[in-house]
């Protein structure tokens, strides 16, 4: 059987993980367009630094969770036949032992050069000041996250894998952000079961070819143990 999983905000929250966006629509106190566009950055590269660096800190205080832990067994289970597309920008699924995993929306742990595109690692707090090892230039690095109005990456890898897939499995995301959005849509399109995974039921819950609520640390390990033990969806 060929899965393909992809989990968004709601995995991490279990962890302690503070989701970006509040109820009134900010992020951590402010707007999304001073923090998380392109724009942003060439305005107010300090700030949009100094929000990054907040939550990279804010990440080394946190662990994987049951359900990160459960993830990372399906793949040991299936192997090649798995894989993890997650919208998170932490590294919860990685630190789990997940391997076979494409990052949608770019890695809050590691950063990009405006200038060349070399990307490294980013553990430390990021200042603008700071030159690319790459070409040297300073001014220019910035987290390698996905901002509004950018292109998510591996789309082609995910589209090919979404067309053979036998079982798509959407957790802790509401299935409202695009092109996440319709991911479940393309693999039951091309006959796969669709599994939506929430603490409650989405708008789109309905478009499922099944709804299972609860807390992902629940509900995951048990999906996954009848995974491995044989369950055919």
């Amino acid at each position: 059987m060929k899965i393909v999983v992809l989990t968004g905000a709601g995995i991490s929250a279990e962890s302690g993980l503070k989701t970006f966006r509040d109820s009134n629509g900010l992020w951590e106190g402010h707007r999304v367009e001073d923090v998380a566009t392109p724009e942003a950055f060439a305005r107010n590269p300090s700030l949009v630094q100094e929000f990054y660096n907040q939550r990279r800190r804010q990440l080394a205080e946190v662990e994987p969770n049951a359900a990160h832990a459960a993830l990372a067994r399906l793949e040991e289970h299936f192997g090649n036949d798995f894989l993890l597309v997650t919208q998170n920008v932490d590294d919860l699924h990685e630190r789990a032992g997940s391997r076979h995993l494409l990052h949608l929306h770019g890695e809050l742990l590691k950063k990009r050069c405006t200038a060349c595109g070399v990307v490294s690692e980013c553990r430390d707090d990021l200042q603008v000041s700071d030159r690319c090892a790459g070409c040297h230039k300073s001014g220019g690095m910035r987290p390698d996250i996905v901002w509004f109005g950018e292109m998510p990456y591996h789309l082609d890898s995910i589209q090919t894998r979404l067309e053979d897939a036998d079982l798509f499995i959407a957790i802790g995301t509401s299935a409202v952000v695009h092109p996440a959005a319709a991911f479940f849509m393309t693999a039951a399109l091309n006959g796969a079961h669709t599994i939506e995974m929430n603490l409650a039921g989405t708008d789109k819950s309905s478009l499922f070819h099944q709804l299972i609520e609860g807390p992902a640390t629940e509900t995951v390990p048990s999906m996954v143990e009848r995974l491995i033990g044989g369950w055919c969806v």
